[in-house]
């Protein structure tokens, strides 16, 4: 299984995957290592690819049933849950060996953790939840799971997503930020000549405000472009039907 792992110095015993499409049991427009049960690829291919990537973790993944949203799933929510995957758009855990994990295919994974390693947490950042606030809403779930912790004291990584050369976006995408508080100058929101009212949007950019606005400091990564990348990334935004990449993070035990 071809994977890569967060580039940002988190203390040891923090582990970090990001699944490439790659050697994967699906075919066609999902090929082939196409982990999203609900994109329309065959069950069966999707089953032996989470079989695959669960056979290099320390336990299965807490997969969510992401909808664009700003809630964030806890150790204490989800065991008082049903057997239902939870309905978030993150994650956070202080126990190890238990796999947080998102999907994704362009929007913007966004790994964290606290400097003393006993706190992480993943969140799916597309744009509608990035203008939301799921980005302030998972580190102020990390702040309280670990008692009072600053917000200086976790850092953030920006997984692969689609980059400020592809990410095409309407005038009321523009707006949609600009009235939750975002600055949406011309870098992070360029015209198109070609089209009027259309500009490409920098998700990356946007992520780094969102953070340093929540009081993130160390910010890494946000130069992984899955648009551009057909070999190793899904992309919906360039194929329209396509499979889904997993984001994943854990604490050794």
């Amino acid at each position: 299984m071809d994977l890569i792992s967060a580039d940002w110095p988190a203390p040891d015993g923090i582990h970090t995957l990001v699944t490439l499409r790659t050697n994967g049991s699906s075919v066609g427009a999902y090929s082939s290592l196409n982990l999203g049960d609900h994109v329309g690829d065959d069950f069966n291919a999707v089953l032996l690819n989470r079989q695959a990537l669960q056979a290099v973790l320390p336990s299965a993944p807490i997969w969510m049933r992401q909808i664009h949203g700003t809630s964030v799933s806890n150790t204490l929510s989800r065991l008082e849950g049903s057997t239902q995957l939870p309905e978030a758009d993150a994650a956070i855990t202080d126990r190890p060996s238990e796999v947080l994990a998102v999907l994704t295919a362009d929007c913007m994974p966004v790994f964290f953790c606290s400097d003393d390693g006993k706190h992480v947490g993943i969140a799916h950042a597309g744009w509608r939840g990035l203008c939301a606030g799921i980005l302030q809403n998972t580190l102020d779930a990390l702040v309280k799971q670990s008692g009072g912790l600053p917000q200086s004291a976790f850092m953030a990584w920006l997984g692969p997503a689609i980059g400020p050369n592809h990410f095409e976006v309407g005038e009321d995408v523009i707006e949609a930020f600009a009235n939750h508080g975002f600055q949406v100058g011309s870098d992070s929101f360029i015209p198109i000549p070609s089209r009027p009212n259309k500009y490409l949007g920098n998700l990356a950019l946007l992520a780094h405000q969102a953070l340093q606005n929540a009081g993130i400091e160390r910010i890494y990564g946000g130069d992984l472009c899955t648009y551009s990348d057909p070999k190793r990334f899904f992309s919906h935004r360039r194929d329209g039907v396509s499979g889904r990449f997993a984001s994943l993070i854990w604490i050794q035990s």
